[in-house]
């Protein structure tokens, strides 16, 4: 079932009397093209603009967002924690923002009024990353290592719960800040010994490294019922406004769909808009990225939360004593955008 069938027809936000009677998705655009006024909204990626985000601008070049009255400024976000900082107080309109993440920052009240209504990734995408000849060829080998993370990510939030598991001594392991877009080329210089990644991140930390190949350690060998990233709302918007949450929501799941299917495709579109990453490396995450998209319980449709397994994910962080008892998926999560 395609996503468009899945979140149904929802009408243009700027443009409802133009097309009232418009009824397919050609005769909105061409009443957009006509002349037809455009809301401005912007757009938070999760962590700089990597390839894996490639999804946003397919929805710009497809024409996914004008169809919905709405043209899509994006900006370059820094982790879940700044996201929903500039969320919050109102220099975003929307935001990619880890799930787990952001149920640890509403759990700890660091943030409240915000609002997670889809889920891009059905399984997470934490990690930890090195290169090969660092002497790291498994979880247990990072004890004693150097580690780049960024303050507020989901990795190393997660990271303790991971260590536990996987029987790694974390005790004294040393942490340094790096900005995201740094840690790669931190890794090939040596620098560093090991990173915080989002295991699709995979063909860009091989590119820098030159020949070297990435020792990748995912949080779902031993997490895995946490959900990826999704697209963060305040409530106030959702409350004032939750047609155009819906038509945004629309656009960005028919632009995930079509990088998933079309990932050469998308690579491309991605480095049109954006020069940090070559074409052939964003369409290597966006294959690399097509099993966290469609993965998970039963297959379940692209975007989809269901509530049991946010309750699951509630259960495992606050038995890695991240968050206090009293936190529900309700809290968080919005699993149906009201009409």
């Amino acid at each position: 079932m395609s996503v468009l069938r899945r979140f149904g027809s929802i009408a243009l936000v700027a443009t409802v009397l133009l097309t009232a009677a418009c009824s397919s998705g050609d005769d909105k655009k061409v009443a957009a093209d006509a002349g037809g006024a455009l809301t401005t909204v912007s757009y938070l990626t999760g962590a700089g603009v990597q390839g894996r985000e490639a999804f946003i601008y397919v929805a710009i070049e497809k024409g996914f967002f004008k169809e919905e009255g709405l043209e899509v400024k994006v900006q370059p976000g820094n982790g879940t924690e700044q996201n929903l900082k500039l969320l919050q107080s109102g220099q975003a309109d929307y935001a990619m923002v880890d799930i787990t993440a952001s149920l640890i920052a509403y759990g700890e009240k660091k943030f409240t009024d915000f609002t997670i209504v889809n889920a891009v990734q059905q399984l997470n995408l934490s990690c930890i990353m090195a290169l090969s000849g660092s002497g790291i060829a498994g979880p247990k080998d990072l004890a004693g290592k150097t580690i780049a993370y960024i303050p507020g990510g989901v990795v190393y939030s997660l990271f303790k719960a991971y260590a536990r598991l996987a029987g790694v001594d974390g005790t004294n392991i040393k942490w340094v800040v790096m900005n995201a877009q740094q840690m790669p080329q931190n890794l090939a210089a040596g620098s560093i010994d090991a990173a915080t990644q989002f295991a699709v991140g995979k063909p860009a930390v091989e590119a820098a490294g030159k020949g070297k190949t990435a020792v990748v350690m995912p949080f779902s060998n031993y997490l895995n019922d946490l959900y990826g990233n999704g697209l963060g709302v305040t409530k106030k918007k959702l409350a004032e406004n939750p047609k155009q949450v819906k038509a945004f929501n629309k656009a960005m799941l028919r632009g995930v769909e079509y990088a998933m299917a079309n990932p050469d495709e998308a690579g491309q579109i991605y480095a049109k808009y954006q020069k940090l990453q070559p074409a052939k490396v964003a369409a290597a995450e966006n294959v690399l990225m097509k099993s966290y998209v469609e993965g998970g319980a039963n297959a379940a449709p692209i975007g989809s939360l269901n509530r049991d397994r946010v309750a699951r994910n509630i259960a495992i962080i606050q038995s890695a004593g991240l968050v206090q008892a009293g936190l529900t998926p309700d809290d968080v999560i919005t699993f149906q955008i009201p009409s």
